[in-house]
């Protein structure tokens, strides 16, 4: 699913009082992360990531690499925390997915 404005804006509102699940520290960014990051989000298909004062990858350097990686999408990127989306292939799980294609 390619979100238009209007979707992120309803996932950044729903984003909003979330906290930080994951973070990228001084490992950096590795496919065992991206995958970890993939089946997380299977199970809430929207969450927060956090970028530690010790790692060397900039928050650019991160939504990149989520992007090229995985069909995470990455929301919104503000200072240090991305906001990622994913469609969670169990249908059992597709609460906020479903409400995103009505938008």
């Amino acid at each position: 699913m390619n979100l238009r404005g209007k979707q992120k804006r309803f996932l950044r509102a729903q984003a909003n009082h979330l906290q930080p699940l994951f973070a990228v520290g001084k490992n950096g960014l590795t496919p065992a992360w991206v995958d970890q990051l993939t089946g997380a989000l299977d199970k809430r298909e929207l969450m927060k990531v956090n970028i530690l004062q010790n790692s060397d990858a900039t928050a650019q350097e991160v939504k990149d690499y989520i992007e090229q990686n995985s069909e995470i999408q990455v929301v919104q990127v503000i200072g240090r925390v991305l906001v990622l989306f994913k469609v969670a292939e169990n249908p059992r799980f597709q609460d906020l997915s479903v409400r995103v294609a009505k938008i």
